[in-house]
């Protein structure tokens, strides 16, 4: 097997390793399902119940694609403003830095005082939790632009808005689809623990009606979905930043 195809492969290789050695743990030591599900365990609650975690991971789905849609657009728009002017990033990236820090579980119960229980507070939190890679990538993109490039193009006779139009957008892209790449697993995140205290629906809901039943293999099956559409959404990411900006990355061809 030759190295690309075997970097390729190596994290399905990692990942079957795991599940072998969480089976054989399970098994050696008898584990309880109702403390730790083995993976032949999680696989039947999933086939159980392969209808219900369908439509409550639908419904995490597409709420979390419209929190992280609108975190592409603000934080596309913010990262922008502030890249873009040397004023804006002294003033603002600081305090969004401080925003970011603020562990977002705790607006989830304002949000439920201010949209009631539903999706409002989920896409809400997930956009609150994703837009802050965007911004920041966006931003540091355009902010890092070199001067002496800045420098020749002025020269040249091209104005500011040019100079990030031209050169600063296309430079920010690898920066961008790495903050895509960040940005989604997050949104999963914000959705996940909004449905868990403030929805009826959803993958988070599920975890916490499993847990209360002593469900677990059906918890964390409802995990595992989870990450699944987690790791699509990234692996679908990647295809389309090395389609798009393979400039950027010839170092990295083998």
């Amino acid at each position: 097997m030759s190295r690309p195809h075997f970097e390729r492969v190596s994290s399905w290789i990692l990942l079957i390793a795991i599940v072998i050695f969480w089976q054989a743990i399970c098994s050696l030591f008898q584990i309880s399902e109702f403390i730790f599900p083995s993976p032949v365990r999680i696989f039947e609650q999933f086939l159980e119940h392969k209808a219900t975690i369908a439509a409550h991971a639908w419904r995490t789905f597409w709420v979390t694609m419209a929190g992280f849609g609108l975190a592409i657009v603000v934080g596309v728009l913010l990262g922008f403003a502030i890249g873009s002017s040397r004023l804006a990033y002294a003033a603002v990236y600081p305090l969004m830095t401080a925003f970011n820090a603020l562990p977002k579980a705790a607006f989830v119960p304002i949000l439920v005082v201010w949209f009631g229980i539903g999706i409002g507070p989920a896409i809400l939190t997930a956009f609150l939790i994703s837009f802050f890679p965007i911004m920041v990538n966006i931003a540091t993109g355009l902010a890092t632009l070199e001067p002496d490039l800045e420098d020749v193009l002025r020269v040249l006779g091209a104005k500011r808005w040019d100079v990030l139009i031209k050169i600063g957008l296309p430079r920010s892209m690898p920066y961008f689809f790495a903050s895509l790449k960040v940005a989604i697993t997050l949104a999963f995140v914000g959705t996940t623990v909004s449905e868990m205290t403030a929805a009826n629906e959803g993958i988070g809901y599920l975890l916490i009606s499993a847990g209360s039943a002593m469900q677990m293999g059906l918890a964390f099956a409802g995990l595992v979905v989870v990450g699944a559409m987690a790791m699509l959404m990234y692996e679908l990411f990647s295809v389309i930043e090395k389609n798009t900006t393979a400039w950027a990355h010839r170092g990295s061809q083998h």
